[in-house]
């Protein structure tokens, strides 16, 4: 049966969301106003994208398409009406609003707790989630205080960044039964889902999901969950078979230097254990900086206090020993602070842009 749980309240028929909650947080209020409109029969949403990669907008999404996600989901993974769910994410956005839909569609009960980096700490013992949406950041801090816990979640969706290379292995060699997302709030969350294992990941895409390529390489993508219409993506792909591929990165990341295209988010992948050791606490990534001769220069930003200028020395030094001679970084840049998205993602454009 259907229920929201919100610390010791229950809501579950319609009449329940239209009671006045004033003591309740403003987003388990978000939550409880989402239901009661998809309840209620309502037709049409207004959701905000999360703005990675341009200036944050409202999209115009209806039921249908919803309803299409969560039943593509749950053909998916077989899951069963029942299956206790958790909504640690911001119900203002995509991620957090299909799993009220997928609670709702599915008959299933879902627990609200307040979106922080270790949801698992507000659980109540009593309760026993089966079924989660994390971003990565959630999942690094549960597998360090929650690993038995999240050992018996049967379905780990993750989604709004990839993981980094030491977590999938924690993943993999705890056997934790989790999935990286792929998709965008105009695709109406996930379209496609690859399970951690070992090797490269591959996505493979949910049931009635159209896919193809344009002349750059990059995805596109046609089903009910987009409202039949084809959504252009620029994200590169190489695919295995017509729904299954591999993801390599956005093409408006991609850097020419010198004539070599670089995929900065798969050259991240490769120089993460590097850079840890010698910035373990900090974020990073690969961008491109104009350079006269090579139009542009790979260039490795982390968010870092400007006065390890000496340690970012050494770094650079064992990059260029580790990797090829295209793909080390020219130069290293220690910013104070990353330009962030309202939903908590890097926005490396925004950032590259200040640094120069």
């Amino acid at each position: 049966m259907f229920e929201l749980l919100i610390g010791s309240k229950r809501f579950s028929d319609i009449s329940d969301f239209e009671q006045s909650q004033p003591d309740l947080p403003e987003l388990a209020l978000e939550a409880i106003s989402f239901c009661k409109n998809w309840l209620s029969g309502q037709k049409i949403f207004e959701i905000q994208t999360s703005g990675s990669t341009g200036s944050p907008k409202i999209i115009t999404i209806n039921r249908d398409q919803m309803l299409a996600s969560a039943l593509a989901t749950q053909r998916y993974f077989k899951v069963k009406s029942s299956t206790s769910m958790l909504l640690c994410m911001n119900p203002r956005f995509i991620a957090g609003k299909m799993m009220l839909v997928r609670a709702m569609v599915w008959d299933c009960p879902i627990l609200w707790v307040e979106p922080s980096s270790n949801p698992f700490g507000s659980i109540p013992e009593n309760f026993h989630p089966k079924f989660i949406a994390m971003v990565p950041l959630q999942v690094e801090e549960t597998v360090k205080t929650h690993m038995d816990q999240l050992k018996t979640v049967e379905y780990l969706l993750i989604g709004g960044a990839s993981v980094s290379s030491h977590l999938k292995n924690t993943l993999v060699s705890n056997q934790i039964k989790a999935y990286q997302t792929y998709g965008m709030t105009e695709t109406v969350s996930h379209i496609a889902i690859a399970p951690y294992e070992e090797g490269d990941l591959v996505y493979e895409s949910l049931p009635g999901v159209n896919l193809g390529q344009d002349s750059r390489d990059t995805l596109w993508v046609k089903s009910e969950m987009s409202g039949n219409h084809k959504i252009q993506t620029n994200d590169l792909v190489k695919f295995i078979e017509e729904n299954r591929f591999y993801w390599l990165g956005r093409v408006d990341f991609v850097i020419n230097s010198g004539g070599i295209k670089l995929h900065p988010e798969l050259l991240e992948t490769k120089i993460e254990s590097i850079v840890k050791t010698y910035f373990p606490d900090s974020h990073f990534f690969l961008g491109g900086l104009p350079d006269e001769r090579l139009g542009n220069k790979l260039i490795l930003f982390i968010e870092s206090d400007h006065n390890l200028i000496e340690k970012a020395k050494e770094l650079h030094d064992q990059l260029q020993v580790n990797l090829g001679k295209y793909e080390s970084p020219k130069e290293i840049l220690l910013l104070p602070e990353f330009v962030k998205t309202d939903s908590g993602k890097v926005n490396r454009i925004k950032t590259i842009e200040l640094s120069q």
